[in-house]
């Protein structure tokens, strides 16, 4: 396992990568952005952003969702994988926003979890970006850079998320969130990483493996 000042090295480094930090989702309003991380669920961020236009014409607020049944809701984004859940979810966020919380997203990770479809990893990654909160939303990307790095060694990312939460400084979640999953998307993918030009190489566990199988 990694030692705290090989983490803050590694971290600093992923950050370096990609020093614009911001989701890859467009929105233009909150709900909008809550919106699109639910449907961001197991699809990619491009497709999410080919399918929420038409919708994000008539949804800007919560309260603007009561105007759509649930069918309409499931024809705006039924290019999306569980498309069918996902506007379910989408209504009733709405529907328990405007009636529970005055039409704003919570900036509380528990409230915020309590709207239907809203599990850890999506309350975290809305919170990160609406309210600047130290979180990280472990996907499948962060929990498997994690892992290859050496960071954590878990089997599951809920399991790399309370690891996390508790290795890492209020500092680090601040900024690391957006890079980790970049660099998961774009460098450290599932297939064919590209360990060759990795500044970290050197100190991850997967790429000494791969030194080692040079040699």
């Amino acid at each position: 396992m990694k030692t705290k000042s090989q983490i803050s090295h590694i971290l600093t480094e992923i950050a370096r990568m990609y020093p614009d930090i911001r989701t890859e989702l467009d929105y233009e309003t909150p709900f909008q952005f809550l919106i699109a991380v639910i449907l961001s669920a197991q699809t990619t961020d491009k497709q999410v952003n080919k399918t929420t236009p038409p919708l994000f014409t008539l949804v800007r607020e919560p309260e603007d969702i009561g105007n759509l049944s649930l069918a309409e809701v499931e024809r705006f984004v039924s290019s999306v994988n569980f498309y069918k859940n996902k506007a379910k979810f989408i209504r009733q966020s709405g529907e328990k926003l405007v009636h529970e919380f005055g039409g704003i997203i919570p900036n509380d990770l528990k409230k915020i979890q309590s709207l239907p479809g809203v599990g850890v990893k999506t309350a975290k990654v809305v919170l990160a970006v609406l309210y600047d909160a130290p979180y990280v939303g472990v996907d499948t990307h962060v929990h498997r850079v994690m892992n290859r790095i050496g960071i954590v060694k878990t089997k599951t990312p809920e399991e790399t998320d309370r690891v996390l939460e508790k290795k890492l400084t209020h500092e680090q979640k601040l900024i690391i969130h957006h890079p980790l999953v970049l660099f998961g998307r774009y460098h450290c993918m599932a297939r064919k990483p590209k360990c060759e030009s990795c500044p970290i190489r050197e100190m991850c566990d997967y790429g000494e493996k791969m030194f080692k199988g040079e040699e």
